[in-house]
């Protein structure tokens, strides 16, 4: 079901619609078939406007079998289309979804158009002269579905079979076995006549440009490249697979011949070990995970703060606590991220706001790591990280350098000091371990200010406790300010920060269009947070947070700027819809 939801996403982006996804799946690799537990879905949303989210309810919703319409007919917008695959309603099979009555013939279905389809049994038709195993054949039944999405569409199916014929090029009898269902499933929505419409849906206005489609951990693996190419470093990336991060070095793995070097680790501890050593080489060091990882990732990273050199760690978020639901989407690392370590150990923190976004806060983490010596949190999350949408590939001559400036020799007197700082950044001097007298101790121990010797003085570590913090809060002064958008004169602001952007956005779109005044904010830094977030704050009666968590960064927002906030908080392990947001806009609307 993946694969067919990916595939009519890549010929709707090839349509030149806006679009955004939703893929979700269970975390067992085997989940129970037939199962509502085992329902895999793919929720696609295309226009021809711009397009923030995957949309809360479907138009169409395809089930091919009970199970998926036990799972996601809640989720269907009333009086929308509901394509059944009948094969898929037999009495196994509503026994299995937990059907007591068959709700084709109950009456639960009667708000909405329902057709029914046997996509298993004419797909069997279709590959019958082929040679092809029933039971092999019948796994096609989803191009079939495809190509009746494809017709109902206007979706041009060219590019779909030229992507089974080199897809399956190895494989004959399967690539056959998918063309046939798949030009029979489209062939069957032009000759059987029994939809009332087929919708056309044109080119979104985009910006000129060439496009891609792009998921979140595609993005980050193509900006991590691009972030080693502008500063001329070999990318190192040190990690341990766990879903959903395990993308991003299986796609590092694939651009090897980008002067990228992957390394599969044992454990957890050991990527980020290894990340960080590469990083005391002169490698852009780069570590990824989700979930437990980032718990035993921790002491890795106060070691990082304390040598004060770069190290690039990305946390996919997921639900949790403990294992959780590994495929499932979350926000509820951010305190994590920001207090998980012992001793004093701050860190600057990132999130991207959308799939496409996450290239740009590759560089951007790139970029302050380098420049200012320090460890960044990269905090994307399971539904950007699958999640498509249209990317405009940018020109590599727009893209800034980043200058590394490693010490080439003495800093101090004919000696090398590796502690002696930036008196505009607070960085200390980076040497490539080998470079001529640039030799110099290196440990978690606490350093001396300047010499980087050992030091048990109390007032050195008070001095050097301050000068880690104030080199991190610097970064205020080097990144963008907050922007608001909507009404200069709202009273109401809704504020949030990763990939919650997109359904605040629809949302607050929504309740403008009713002539309401009203203002949205994102943030993409949140440690440090924009040097005028508090100014920001403070010119609005009521400040709304959505977030994927119980309300971290609510809670942050009160501590530092001692402002009223409310939140709108629901752990679902799905992400935020924006009529969940439009109401709670509402509510406090109505409130005063």
């Amino acid at each position: 079901m993946q694969l067919t939801g990916d595939r009519l996403t890549s010929v709707t982006a090839l349509a030149g619609n806006d679009l955004a996804t939703l893929p979700n799946f269970p975390a067992e690799i085997r989940a129970p078939a037939g199962t509502v537990a085992g329902v895999s879905t793919f929720q696609l949303h295309f226009a021809d406007f711009d397009i923030y989210s995957p949309g809360d309810q479907p138009d169409v919703l395809v089930a091919m079998n009970a199970a998926a319409l036990k799972a996601n007919l809640a989720d269907l917008k009333p009086g929308g289309i509901l394509i059944l695959n009948s094969d898929g309603f037999d009495e196994r099979s509503l026994h299995k979804a937990g059907y007591q009555v068959d709700p084709r013939q109950d009456g639960s279905l009667a708000s909405y158009k329902v057709y029914e389809v046997p996509m298993t049994k004419l797909t069997l038709e279709a590959t019958k002269d082929l040679d092809v195993k029933p039971r092999d054949a019948e796994r096609s039944k989803n191009f079939f579905a495809l190509g009746l999405l494809c017709w109902l569409f206007s979706r041009p199916p060219e590019p779909i079979l030229e992507w089974i014929a080199k897809r399956f090029a190895s494989r004959p009898l399967v690539q056959k076995a998918n063309e046939a269902a798949f030009k029979a499933g489209y062939n069957f929505g032009e000759t059987a006549e029994i939809f009332e419409l087929r919708y056309e849906v044109p080119p979104a206005k985009l910006e000129p440009g060439t496009y891609r489609s792009v998921t979140g951990n595609m993005a980050l693996a193509l900006g991590l490249v691009t972030a080693s190419k502008l500063a001329n470093m070999t990318l190192f990336f040190g990690s341990y697979p766990i879903t959903p991060a395990s993308d991003i070095l299986e796609q590092l793995a694939a651009l090897r011949n980008f002067d990228v070097i992957t390394f599969q680790a044992e454990d957890e501890i050991a990527g980020a070990g290894a990340a960080l050593g590469a990083s005391y080489a002169g490698f852009l060091g780069v570590t990824g995970t989700s979930g437990p990882g980032i718990d035993l990732k921790s002491e890795t990273i106060g070691l990082a703060v304390a040598l004060e050199i770069p190290l690039i760690v990305i946390d996919v978020q997921r639900a949790g606590p403990s294992t959780g639901l590994p495929t499932k989407t979350e926000q509820a690392d951010l305190l994590a991220a920001l207090f998980g370590r012992h001793g004093e150990s701050p860190v600057p923190i990132l999130a991207p706001a959308t799939p496409s976004d996450c290239f740009y806060i590759a560089l951007e983490a790139a970029r302050i790591a380098v420049k200012y010596r320090t460890p960044v949190y990269v905090l994307s999350e399971t539904y950007l990280a699958n999640s498509s949408e249209p990317w405009k590939i940018p020109d590599p001559d727009s893209l800034d350098p980043i200058e590394p400036h490693f010490a080439t020799e003495p800093n101090y007197d004919g000696e090398f000091r590796p502690y002696k700082r930036d008196p505009e950044t607070l960085a200390r001097a980076w040497a490539i371990p080998g470079t001529p007298g640039l030799q110099h101790r290196i440990g978690g121990l606490e350093k001396e200010d300047v010499t980087g010797n050992v030091s048990y003085d109390p007032d050195n570590h008070h001095r050097m406790t301050y000068l880690r913090a104030e080199k991190v809060a610097r970064i205020a002064n080097d990144i963008p300010l907050l922007e608001v958008e909507g009404d200069v004169d709202a009273s109401v602001l809704v504020l949030g920060w990763g990939a919650t952007f997109g359904p605040i956005s629809t949302a607050v779109e929504r309740v403008r269009q009713e002539g309401v005044r009203i203002a949205q904010a994102h943030l993409r830094y949140l440690n440090p947070m924009p040097r005028n977030t508090g100014e920001v704050l403070k010119q609005y009666e009521k400040i709304i947070v959505p977030e994927v968590n119980t309300g971290q960064l609510a809670f942050l927002l009160k501590g530092r700027y001692l402002v009223d906030v409310v939140g709108l908080n629901l752990v679902r392990a799905l992400p935020l819809r924006s009529v969940d947001i439009e109401n709670k806009i509402w509510e406090e609307l109505k409130s005063g």
